[in-house]
């Protein structure tokens, strides 16, 4: 190659950067605030468990783990 074509090659990669971070510089997405961004913060998670509802859980209460055939059983 001649001298003349690496510059050539110089001289186009140097603008093609120059207008890529000039390019990428004015997208305001990629801005970043100066004051900072806002957080939310969640309530403190308790460590105590209560007592389950004896409506729902008592002795009578259907229990789903007990396999359940309905009509004659094929087996």
């Amino acid at each position: 190659m001649k001298k003349t074509d690496i510059a050539m090659l110089v001289l186009i990669a140097g603008i093609s950067m120059l207008s890529a971070f000039l390019i990428a510089d004015n997208i305001p997405a990629l801005k970043v605030s100066p004051k900072g961004a806002q957080v939310d913060t969640i309530e403190k998670i308790s460590d105590t468990v209560e007592k389950p509802s004896e409506d729902t859980f008592n002795s009578k209460a259907i229990n789903p783990t007990v396999e359940t055939v309905i009509g004659q059983s094929s087996s």
